[in-house]
């Protein structure tokens, strides 16, 4: 490391400014994980459901509005989550060292000081913060209460069995409730239920991925995973995935604004589910669950058919008396 806790150049590389700059862009680009603001997608999620109550041919401009801040929305969070991924990263530097993929992370590689880290991660907190009360005082309340949940889990719940993984799943659920909060939509309870179950069964998913894949070594990167066994990680698996099937089986159901030609989309969740398993085993992409949804192809045409078959669905089918 150079002084001032800048990343030293590469031994071997070309030590033009040009590429130098371009090679610390390239790690603080890296720090905020792009790749896993997929997961923001989620504040879209209010919209569409209730597309059917606020889709009107003759104003269209009223739905495109209320997308908008729907996309805005999603756009706090991707800073958000860039900001406690960052915190994250300085948190468990040293035990991202001993992991065979995330010890190429920015800060755990050497490539970014923790120091000047922790400031964009300040920086973007209260960007993304202020952006979001200023859209709504109820929406910065929810994004204060992401912080809060995302930031626990690094500094003390990801340490905790069985917590870990259902702090990680209140950070899913949240996400919905500030795309819902973002466009001031009333939503089925059982969507809540059913993000709640979807994250479960992702996080466990992850955390057996995580324990085959480092084997002995996977208490030295995370402690729970001490306590966790294939087998017992097995069992929460076989609970959590025919929960999340049946809620939202129900949810397509009994959901007031949904018309019952949704459960059409009911096939496209039983295939994401077993693809999902099938990718959970031997610690493979289920280790990082946005690789799944942007790598792997099966799964991108499968979320793709199950967004455009609501859209029609909710567009053609009126909804329920």
């Amino acid at each position: 490391m150079s002084e001032g806790g800048t990343a030293a150049a590469p031994e071997g590389a070309h030590h033009t400014d040009g590429a130098y700059r371009e090679s610390t862009l390239t790690a603080f680009a890296r720090l905020v994980r792009p790749a896993q603001w997929s997961k923001n997608g989620l504040l879209f999620l209010p919209f569409l459901f209730s597309l059917n109550l606020h889709w009107n041919l003759e104003d269209p401009g009223a739905a495109a509005g209320l997308l908008l801040r729907a996309a805005l929305a999603a756009l706090i969070y991707c800073g958000l989550s860039g900001a406690t991924y960052i915190i994250n990263d300085i948190i468990d530097a040293e035990r991202d060292r001993v992991h065979p993929t995330k010890r190429e992370r920015p800060i755990a590689a050497g490539r970014v000081n923790p120091r000047d880290a922790g400031v964009v991660a300040v920086i973007l907190l209260v960007v993304c913060l202020g952006a979001s009360t200023l859209l709504s005082v109820w929406l910065g309340l929810v994004a204060a209460a992401y912080v809060g949940v995302t930031v626990g889990y690094s500094v003390r719940l990801k340490n905790v069995m069985i917590v870990d993984v259902m702090a990680v799943a209140a950070a899913y659920v949240i996400r919905v409730l500030a795309g819902a909060v973002a466009i001031d939509v009333p939503i089925s309870e059982w969507l809540y239920v059913c993000t709640t179950l979807a994250a479960l069964f992702i996080s466990i998913g992850k955390r057996r991925a995580e324990a085959e894949l480092m084997e002995d070594g996977a208490p030295n990167h995370r402690g729970t995973l001490d306590q966790y066994s294939v087998p017992l990680l097995n069992q929460m698996m076989a609970v959590v995935t025919p929960s999340t099937l049946i809620a939202y089986a129900l949810y397509t159901f009994t959901a007031p604004n949904l018309p019952p030609q949704m459960m059409l989309t009911i096939p496209f969740v039983i295939y994401g589910i077993f693809r999902y398993l099938y990718l959970a085993q031997g610690g493979r992409t289920a280790g990082a669950p946005e690789r799944v949804l942007l790598e792997d192809r099966p799964m991108i045409l499968t979320v793709g058919a199950w967004l455009a078959a609501i859209v029609i669905i909710l567009l053609i089918f009126p909804r329920p008396a």
